[in-house]
């Protein structure tokens, strides 16, 4: 049983929490990029706020725990693992609330290398108590800038969990997809779940544009950030993302099982 002690003691073990892997540097770079509004960092969400630099420290320190002192400026970031924890069982709350109404769900990551098992498991347990999970636009071309250019991917599931691949990556629905921040994906996915006439999802559950781009569309969205992806807490601090849990999105794909059993004892959806 994953206590929230054992789950504590976890979270700071594997640098998911407490001293994270994260460069201050690279928080601070992506702050000031929100606060240009770039659209690399705003990654779905449209800020009603101004959000300068000092803002979103302030946001980051509250939210995650990470050092305020703008003075603070190279060295590792902080995640403090009692906020992660109690973002944890908020995001259990909605997972519990959806399969209670046997809600359809939607569950996509722009991380399938480290997060896609996380996802997974939430994804059958859902399933498991009777939410519908959607697969919507399965193989739809998705076209994403990156910083090589403009590149073609194919959106695809795994294990429920949606993802996007380049086209001569492997064979549909293996592993690994791509990594990347951009909301187009879940854009073209709920596009298709509305031309097909539904079912939409009442909960879309994941990270980066998966989350913010299914929030600023008025769908409920949770998911994880890390210290360098301000958008996804702005989000949350604006009232179009309803949880959003601090944590290292970035360790060993097998160190977020825990989080996973964790949440479905606390969402009453353990087998």
């Amino acid at each position: 049983m994953w206590t929230a002690a054992r789950l504590r003691a976890h979270l700071v073990a594997a640098r998911l929490a407490g001293v994270v892997a994260t460069p201050r540097e690279d928080s601070l770079r992506r702050y000031r990029l929100f606060a240009a509004r770039d659209p690399r960092v705003l990654i779905g969400i449209d800020p009603e706020g101004a959000w300068q630099v000092r803002d979103l420290l302030g946001l980051m320190a509250d939210r995650c725990g990470v050092s305020a002192d703008p003075q603070y400026t190279s060295g590792p970031d902080v995640i403090d693992p009692d906020r992660t924890l109690a973002a944890l069982d908020a995001f259990a709350g909605r997972l519990r609330e959806a399969a209670r109404r046997g809600a359809p769900v939607l569950l996509g990551t722009g991380h399938p290398h480290r997060l896609l098992g996380f996802y997974a498991v939430l994804a059958d347990a859902l399933s498991t108590a009777g939410c519908e999970v959607l697969t919507p636009a399965q193989g739809r071309r998705v076209d994403i800038l990156t910083r090589f250019g403009l590149r073609t991917h194919r959106l695809d599931y795994v294990r429920g969990v949606a993802l996007v691949r380049e086209p001569a990556s492997g064979r549909p629905g293996c592993e690994p997809g791509s990594h990347t921040h951009s909301p187009l994906p879940v854009r073209v996915a709920l596009d298709a779940a509305a031309d097909a006439g539904g079912p939409l999802p009442e909960l879309v559950v994941g990270d980066h544009g998966w989350v913010c781009g299914a929030g600023q569309l008025g769908f409920e969205a949770i998911g994880l950030a890390d210290t360098d992806d301000p958008a996804l807490f702005v989000g949350e601090a604006e009232g179009r993302v309803s949880v959003v849990v601090p944590v290292d999105d970035a360790v060993r794909s097998a160190h977020y099982g825990p989080l996973a059993r964790y949440v479905l004892n606390r969402a009453c959806l353990s087998q």
